[in-house]
């Protein structure tokens, strides 16, 4: 994958990539988007433990696929509240490697349930060795 961030236009605001390129013939894996839910349907009051489990069930649909949070390359992230923008990111820079993929983070009026404040979706690449 190559990240573009040039330097004729203004850096990201925070820790993401302006750009990824994904080389032909790589696999892609397009990830519905997760909440701060666990499996036994607990959702924690925190937006950044909601985002700490988005975060780890992506990992967890990542690794299904035999990708890792390396492959990810576009993070489109949605939170409730403005307030939710900082505990997000602290979430996303812990589990997201470098270099950081493309992203958008949103302020959206609400979930489908309103005890979620977080939920996020990922694209993924993985260029395969040639066989």
């Amino acid at each position: 994958m190559r990240h573009h961030t040039p330097d004729t236009i203004r850096p990201p605001f925070a820790n993401y990539a302006h750009a990824v390129e994904v080389p032909p013939g790589a696999r892609l894996l397009f990830a519905s988007g997760q909440l701060g839910i666990t499996r036994d349907d607990d959702v924690p009051e925190d937006a950044e433990a909601q985002a700490d489990l988005c975060f780890e069930a992506i990992r967890a649909v990542l690794a299904s696929a035999g990708m890792a949070m390396a492959d990810i390359v576009r993070i489109n992230a949605f939170v409730s509240d403005r307030a939710h923008l900082q505990p997000y990111m602290r979430a996303r820079d812990r589990h997201v490697a470098e270099p950081a993929p493309a992203s958008t983070l949103m302020i959206v009026s609400g979930f489908a349930r309103e005890v979620f404040k977080v939920e996020v979706e990922v694209i993924a690449a993985r260029a395969e060795p040639d066989a």
